[in-house]
This record gives structure tokens, sequence and C-alpha cells, in this order.
């Protein structure tokens, strides 16, 4: 085992910090992910505004955090913002910043396309008993769309928890770097410790995400009409 390198995982304290810098990763995806899907359904709500102004600002909102990078947003803010607003703001509220900002559009994005996806006669049919329109979106459409719109929710969870290996870019201290900080100490004496390091951490990632998907997959097959 020691000609394998393996043993670079259990040397030291090389194991608790690697679950330490998962600790990390998974504080940030949970509080990025909360925000995320809060904001994310008022934004989503906020899309389906007849407003010419408010379609246009929402899309241009969307599209920014669709077309601009997550890792040049996080340099913009870590590297731009914090050096103008005389506020210091740690990495990883950066972070949590930035991933809140993506995530919330893109759930926004899934809760209008739920919403829309609703045949109008539901809302008609709600109308002709004499329902509001509060009592239409309490009663009819908020439960049916809340039906199609978890897969992709579920979905977007997992790709927030991949994304925030980014956060290595501007310093936090994530699972992913512990394991560059355990290689460059350890790369001489285990010359094959990238392997080791790197296939422990896509372990670790696979096994959060990969139940995940599946309870995602399997809520879509449950749930399609």
């Amino acid at each position: 085992m020691q000609d394998l390198g393996v043993n670079i995982l259990f040397e030291g304290l090389n194991m608790q910090r690697l679950f330490g810098g998962l600790w990390i990763t998974t504080k940030i995806a949970l509080i990025s992910i909360s925000f995320s899907m809060l904001f994310g359904i008022i934004l989503g709500l906020i899309m389906l505004s007849e407003k010419m102004i408010v379609k246009f600002f929402t899309r241009v909102y969307l599209e920014m955090m669709r077309i601009v990078p997550i890792l040049v947003w996080l340099f913009i803010f870590y590297f731009g913002v914090t050096k103008i607003v005389p506020i210091h703001l740690s990495s990883e509220f950066v972070c949590i910043i930035v991933f809140v900002m993506w995530g919330s559009a893109e759930m926004g994005d899934i809760v209008r396309g739920a919403i829309s996806s609703l045949p109008n006669h539901q809302k008609e049919s709600g109308a002709a008993i004499g329902l509001t329109e509060l009592q239409i979106y309490i009663y009819i459409i908020i439960p049916q769309a809340i039906r199609r719109l978890i897969p992709g929710a579920i979905n977007l969870a997992t790709r927030m928890i991949k994304t925030t290996s980014l956060a290595v870019f501007i310093g936090v201290i994530e699972v992913l770097k512990v394991g560059q900080q355990i290689i460059e100490y350890s790369i001489l004496d285990y010359p094959t410790a990238p392997l080791w390091v790197y296939g422990f951490i896509f372990f670790l990632y696979f096994i959060i995400c990969y139940p995940i998907s599946i309870i995602a997959r399997k809520l879509e097959m449950k749930w399609q009409y």
C-alpha cells in the first residue's frame, strides 16, 4: 500500500482536514441553496408579470447570470467590489453572495417555466367558480407547479454543490483547497498523491450528489404528465 501512495490519505491529520474542508463546502452549499430557493420563488413570480419593464430587467438579470461564468462573478466581487465597499467581506461570504445570485436566477426561471406551462383553463376554471386570483394561485396553480419544479430545483441544488469547487480560486479553504495543500506538501514523498487525494475528493462529491440526482430522477418519472 505504501508503494501505491494511498497512505497519504491517512497520514497525520490529512483525513480530518479533508472532512473539515468538506464541511466548509457543504456549509456554503446549504446556505446558498436555501436562500436561492427562497429568492428564486419570489423572482419567478415577478417574472410572470405582464409589465414590459419588469420582464426586461428580470430577463437581463437572468441572462447576465447565465452568460458570465460564475468564476468571473467571484473575481468581480472578491477583487473588485470588496475594494470599493468599505466593508470587509470574507471569501466564504462572497461565495455565498455570488452563488445565491446565480441560484436565484436559475430557480426563478424554473418557477416561471413551471407556472407558465400550466394550461390557461386552470385559471379560467378557478375564476368560473368564484375564486379570487390569490385563491387560484394558492389552491390550483401552486400545488400543480410544485410537482413540476421540484425535480428541476433538486437538479439545481446538485449543480450548486458541484460549483462550490470554484471557491478555491478566491482562497476559501474548502475540500479542494485542502487537497491541493496536502498534495503540495507530500508530492516528493508520494508522487501519486494527486491521484489518491483528488480521487477521494471525487468520491466525496459523488456520495453527496448522486443520491440527490437519483431522487430528482425518480420524482420526475413519478410526476411526469
